[in-house]
């Protein structure tokens, strides 16, 4: 018989496909070797089919830099994805939204999660899905000004964290090693280990960047043109602009109808999407930091980047790196760098210090006498004003009714909580300074408590009641 013959466009999709095909399971070694630490670390965290979705989706894209993925929204809507997705959203909590329904009315909701899920698959696989409103709230930062979040509700929040799980594999695979804030598998304290390391090289001139309003700011056509770098897929495109522009509603404190406003730039702060999107966008200026015309190359310089906040370390920041960060970030990205906060530092200098990440990194005379100095990298001045001004929140004159174990119980909570967050560096002295602010409140409030002063058992003192209640030390 004769061999059938096949057309050139059935050739030409034939090839597409097998192009576009995920790479099939490498053997363990190998697999294990080219995975970043994100995969390895949340393999035991997700469903093993949703495991290996990511980690097919991370490998196709790590193998194929210029690949662009054009088949991706009927992942997204995989009951699995789904299901992880919620999960994520009911361990997180957080605030109800526009709607007012909290994870805890969606659980006891006819059918629980089950429903709201089915729902949610039914809308997206009909491409019916209409994000809600976000509800803006606002809280306080450190210098007294007040930062917008926008919250989206729960379901719109189950959307986003089903798409996140997809689109996250993609551009992990993308991403620099400079870049730390927001991604599975890093910290702040990498990023701020790298900054010690870089310092302690040599790179002592440190250009301290700050960016105004970033999230509020990112333009959404320069954002899309980053997306599509990697998907062409119109729907997961369509689905994301949804969430940029769904309406933001601000209630009135004097009791007055709510405003809407619909925004035509920026990531909403507290979407669960708007992180990795604020990095797909900032992975630009690591990239043409990175080129062979950047200053990685021509000034020896190292970029360490925290979400928006970041430095860069050279042995000399001059004016051709000021024009190469200002030509990036405010021409090419159209994002405006706050030049009040934005500083050079030199850290040979006597005196000199750098603020980064709620860490303060100067160089002080050596501990044990010698006669060298030590680059010493403890809680900032900043962190420990906002530690007390949390502390001074919880034992002040409106507590004076609450039973002291339980204010103690409180207080113990809010310390382990910052203890947590700066346990790298040298946090001693920071630590002690908090301690003795903590037994001086309490002292106080002790002593306002009732008409007539506490007075603590005969042969004791008022700190050993305190840690006799259970008072810990950071």
């Amino acid at each position: 018989m004769p061999k059938e013959r096949r057309s050139p466009a059935s050739d030409v999709r034939s090839q597409r496909r097998e192009k576009s095909r995920l790479p099939e399971k490498a053997t363990t070694g190998d697999r294990q070797a080219e995975l970043p630490g994100f995969l390895r670390e949340n393999s035991d965290r997700l469903p093993e089919k949703l495991y290996l979705l990511r980690q097919k989706l991370y490998l196709k894209a790590k193998r194929e830099p210029k690949f662009k993925f054009y088949s991706l929204y009927g992942l997204i809507y995989r009951r699995d994805v789904l299901e992880a997705a919620w999960r994520r959203v009911a361990d997180n909590d957080g605030a109800p939204g526009v709607d007012g329904t909290s994870v805890a009315d969606v659980k006891a909701q006819p059918g629980g999660a089950a429903a709201m899920l089915d729902r949610l698959q039914t809308e997206l696989r009909e491409k019916r899905y209409r994000p809600q409103p976000v509800k803006r709230t606002y809280i306080p930062k450190p210098d007294g000004r007040l930062r917008p979040l926008g919250i989206p509700t729960v379901y719109d929040r189950t959307a986003q964290t089903a798409a996140k799980l997809i689109l996250e594999a993609l551009f992990e695979a993308d991403f620099l090693d400079c870049s730390h804030g927001y991604r599975p598998g890093r910290s702040p304290e990498q990023a701020l280990e790298e900054v010690r390391a870089n310092i302690q090289a040599g790179r002592t001139a440190v250009y301290d960047a700050d960016l105004q309003t970033f999230f509020d700011t990112i333009p959404f056509d320069k954002l899309e043109a980053c997306l599509r770098m990697r998907i062409v897929d119109r729907s997961v495109l369509k689905l994301i602009r949804m969430w940029l522009t769904a309406p933001v509603v601000e209630r009135s404190d004097q009791g007055g109808p709510p405003t809407y406003q619909r925004r035509t730039q920026g990531t909403p702060q507290g979407g669960v999407i708007s992180p990795l999107l604020a990095n797909v966008y900032l992975h630009w200026l690591d990239m043409r930091f990175h080129r062979h015309d950047g200053p990685r190359h021509w000034a020896n310089a190292r970029l360490v980047r925290y979400a928006d906040d970041f430095v860069i370390l050279a042995r000399y920041v001059g004016m051709r790196i000021n024009g190469f960060v200002e030509g990036i970030v405010e021409d090419w990205l159209g994002l405006t760098i706050n030049r009040k906060k934005t500083r050079v530092v030199d850290m040979a200098q006597e005196g000199a210090s750098l603020d980064f990440l709620g860490y303060t990194f100067r160089y002080e005379d050596d501990r044990y006498g010698r006669h060298r100095k030590y680059l010493h990298a403890g809680p900032s001045k900043k962190a420990l004003a906002k530690e007390r001004a949390a502390l001074r929140e919880l034992i002040s004159p409106r507590q004076c009714f609450t039973p002291m174990p339980r204010l103690i119980q409180r207080v113990n909570q809010q310390l382990r909580s910052w203890r947590a967050s700066f346990t790298w560096g040298y946090p001693r002295r920071a630590f002690r300074s908090i301690n003795a602010y903590v037994r001086q409140r309490l002292s106080r409030h002790l002593a306002r408590r009732s008409q007539r002063p506490f007075q603590p058992p005969k042969g004791t003192s008022k700190y050993s009641v305190l840690q006799r209640w259970g008072l810990i030390y950071l």
